[in-house]
């Protein structure tokens, strides 16, 4: 019997929903909103439109093959001007040419399979190659980019998360606080210790920080709803979370602005150009390619035949001449085979290739005016994060003696207030000083882990361990 219970206990503690669902962690929430960010996969799907280039020029050095072929009815006259036969050595007949046209006709099937392959195109293929692949790069170090930007962007709203969790804390506290100093008042309002309108003040205090503690549960649904769009967790889950802020410590720095993933994909960007215009400068150089094509010639139900005779008349022997009047059921021409090597030359194209390279050429130079901006900027960049940084820690210094200052402010009043030698309103402006004290303190570590969080993008080196 007691074993059954433990193990209706035991199904009873699986079965609840904080044991079937943990709270999950920065990590889960990461992998999620990488998976659901719209720019992220945007990005990706653009990508794919680079991988697709790349197969498209590989296929351009694979053979082709193309089948054609034609039915219909076939009509075609020639005219013929030629010398007559002669038959002079034996028969008397007078030299002349004759005009003559030559009509054939019938039912006509042509089949025809042409194979291609492009055996040198001059190295462009092979520099566009090149060009793609540094493209490629370029993509893979904005991708770097936008995942940082997502990290950034839940970091920051996992951190407000945490910031209304602590006020709530805060929160708490002071209200426990005001209940305990509420039942002095009410005892030495009994006593006559304080007037009544010292005791309203009282009161109203707990009022406001009812509405308060409302207030920051209003932000806390908002921020449950835009973690649960950034990672497409229930709500249920997020809300077992219970983060904490603590300062972020960035390692020192092991990477430049050069490393800035705008940089390394302006750099490939730039190298990618570079093939770009050696690929235009080979229009001038002759393309070879290998051909080879198989025909079929079909005449069904043919008949050629001329106008006048192809014999003519003979005098003397009463030969009225011959016309050509030939009657074939079907004409067939099978093989008929064409191979060989050609080649390409572009002596003269009209510039066209001269102003491509020179495109190219431009392209390369816009490239680099960005990239001389970009680390003007992102230097400026780095400074002013650092700058940040520093005032962030020193923030949280002050904050936190001022925290101090306030409690200490706080237990004296509420001492004085128990002996009478203080008013209410003295012992609720201690109690405020200190609720925001603490408030501007969680404030304060909110802020250092922004300026941290862009000290460490300054030099492309978040890193999630560090984070949490």
């Amino acid at each position: 019997m007691k074993s059954m219970l433990n193990l209706l206990l035991l199904l009873s503690v699986l079965c609840t929903p904080g044991w079937a669902q943990p709270a999950p962690d920065f990590r889960e929430l990461l992998d999620s909103a990488l998976v659901r960010d719209a720019d992220l996969k945007m990005q990706l799907t653009k990508n794919k439109l680079t991988e697709l280039d790349q197969l498209q020029l590989k296929d351009a050095l694979l053979p082709t093959l193309e089948a054609s072929g034609m039915a219909g009815y076939m009509n075609a006259t020639a005219h013929l001007v030629s010398p007559e036969i002669n038959l002079q050595p034996f028969l008397n007949i007078p030299e002349g040419k004759y005009n003559n046209n030559l009509n054939i006709s019938g039912f006509s099937g042509l089949a025809k399979a042409d194979a291609k392959m492009l055996l040198y195109s001059g190295g462009k293929i092979n520099y566009l190659g090149k060009a793609l692949e540094e493209k490629k790069r370029s993509e893979a170090a904005l991708l770097e980019k936008s995942q940082d930007e997502v990290i950034a962007v839940l970091a920051r709203a996992y951190d407000q998360l945490a910031l209304v969790h602590q006020s709530k804390k805060v929160l708490d506290e002071s209200k426990k606080r005001l209940e305990a100093n509420k039942k002095t008042a009410d005892k030495a309002l009994g006593y006559g210790l304080i007037t009544p309108y010292d005791h309203k003040k009282i009161e109203l205090a707990e009022a406001t920080l009812d509405a308060k503690v409302a207030e920051y549960q209003g932000r806390k649904e908002l921020l449950l709803t835009q973690l649960e769009v950034l990672t497409g967790i229930a709500k249920e889950r997020l809300r077992l979370i219970e983060p904490v802020l603590a300062p972020i410590v960035p390692a020192p720095p092991q990477k430049t602005i050069a490393d800035r993933a705008e940089i390394r994909a302006l750099d490939h960007g730039i190298q990618a150009s570079d093939f770009k215009i050696r690929a235009e400068k080979t229009w001038w150089i002759p393309k070879v390619q290998l051909m080879a094509s198989a025909y079929y010639l079909g005449l069904y139900g043919s008949r050629l035949k001329s106008s006048d005779n192809i014999i003519p008349a003979v005098p003397g022997i009463d030969y009225p001449g011959k016309k050509l009047d030939w009657r074939r059921t079907n004409l067939n021409i099978f093989p008929l085979l064409r191979a060989g090597v050609g080649f390409k030359w572009e002596v003269f194209d009209g510039r066209e290739g001269k102003h491509a390279a020179q495109r190219a050429v431009v392209d390369r130079e816009i490239l680099q005016n960005q990239k001389y901006d970009a680390l003007r900027k992102l230097t400026l960049n780095k400074a002013n994060n650092q700058s940040g940084y520093d005032i962030a820690n020193a923030q949280i210094a002050l904050k936190e003696k001022q925290k101090e200052l306030a409690q200490q402010a706080l237990v004296q009043a509420e001492k004085e207030f128990r002996y009478g030698m203080a008013k209410s309103t003295q012992l609720i402006e201690a109690e405020n000083d200190l609720e925001m004290a603490e408030l501007e303190y969680q404030n304060a570590l909110f802020n250092q882990r922004r300026a941290a969080i862009e000290l460490m993008r300054s030099t492309q080196e978040l890193e999630v361990t560090k984070l949490y």
